[in-house]
């Protein structure tokens, strides 16, 4: 951790030595810069702000760390000031700016770390007065009935998770009213642990009065692609069968545009390496067998994540988006050791 940061974090009066460390810091930084619309003359603003909203949270987020994340919050401080704390400050004025609710989509795959954020940047936007709620993308999943049917339809379906498996008019229902500022509304909840790990609709939760939506989600904002690119497709795309999957689940992509169109932006969390997911998967389910619960073997997850990877490749869907400043208004990349890289607008 910076030094200076912990000095603005603990003194009450800090030295002018570490505010023009904590400066140039900032300015440095050009893509942060941009991204969070950080100047040379709005600098001295930023760190004031920043300042008292981070010591005005850091109780909560000391609890959230110890408790949820099961870590010391000074291992999160840095993310928290260069991140998360800019991010919500972001997202509260454009909510501000809008005069309704405003539904912010987050794409990332496992292990980047978007339900964490959308914890924390919930628990920021509440200190700053703005009820947020989080949806995910796999709270929309149809029914372990309706996905039976489905697989007996398609056989490919063998896992939840690709388009096709979720329920479109569910979603559009939840963001219509949050966005034309019903209340009460029903949002839906998924879990995972029926059905013997396949997973079912539980309780909605009730919410009032929502100011922010954050909608994440593994392929959130995800468009489909030109047909042909499947001639010539990456790995483990291989056999024709996979290209006829492959080009059945972009297909089913249009089913969802109608959810992306609510989106008021989107931030698209991403691996500078998209096979890092498969070491993370692998390192999760050897955590979960060293601990003494069930968990796949290497060879499984490999078979899962390929499964992934043959609906929806990130190469194909991905890496193509990060890069289009007309669907992406913050990229955030993520190390392989799940620590953030760089923050930038395409």
């Amino acid at each position: 951790m910076n030094e200076w940061l912990n000095e603005i974090l603990t003194k009450d009066a800090v030295e002018e030595r570490w505010l023009t460390i904590a400066k140039e810091a900032l300015l440095t930084d050009t893509s942060h810069a941009i991204a969070f619309g950080v100047t040379p003359e709005n600098v001295d603003g930023v760190i004031q702000t920043r300042t008292k909203l981070l010591k005005s949270i850091y109780p909560n987020f000391t609890e959230f760390c110890q408790t949820t994340l099961q870590v010391q919050p000074l291992v999160m401080l840095e993310v928290l000031w260069n991140v998360w704390l800019p991010l919500a400050i972001q997202l509260a004025s454009k909510r501000q700016g809008l005069g309704r609710a405003l539904i912010q989509g987050i794409l990332g795959g496992q292990g980047t770390g978007k339900t964490t954020m959308c914890a924390v940047l919930s628990l920021i936007l509440q200190e700053l007065g703005y009820r947020t709620v989080s949806l995910s993308l796999d709270d929309l999943y149809k029914t372990y009935s309706d996905r039976l049917a489905l697989r007996q339809e398609d056989p490919q379906m063998i896992w939840r998770g690709p388009p096709g498996t979720h329920d479109v008019d569910l979603g559009l229902t939840v963001l219509n009213e949050i966005r034309g500022c019903k209340s009460p509304v029903a949002v839906p909840r998924f879990d995972k642990s029926l059905h013997q790990g396949a997973g079912d609709r539980t309780t909605p939760e009730i919410v009032t009065d929502v100011d922010i939506l954050l909608f994440e989600g593994w392929f959130v904002g995800v468009r489909p692609i030109d047909p042909g690119t499947f001639n010539n497709p990456p790995l483990p795309i291989i056999t024709a069968r996979d290209k006829a999957f492959a080009r059945d689940i972009n297909r089913r992509l249009n089913d969802y545009l109608p959810l992306w169109e609510r989106l008021d932006s989107l931030i698209v969390m991403h691996p500078t390496d998209y096979r890092l997911s498969l070491q993370w998967r692998k390192q999760a389910e050897q955590l979960m067998i060293a601990t003494g619960r069930s968990g796949m073997t290497d060879s499984q997850v490999e078979g899962f994540v390929n499964y992934f990877w043959r609906s929806l490749h990130p190469q194909l869907f991905i890496e193509p988006l990060v890069k289009n400043a007309t669907l992406v208004d913050l990229a955030i990349e993520i190390n392989s050791d799940h620590s953030f890289g760089a923050v930038y607008q395409p």
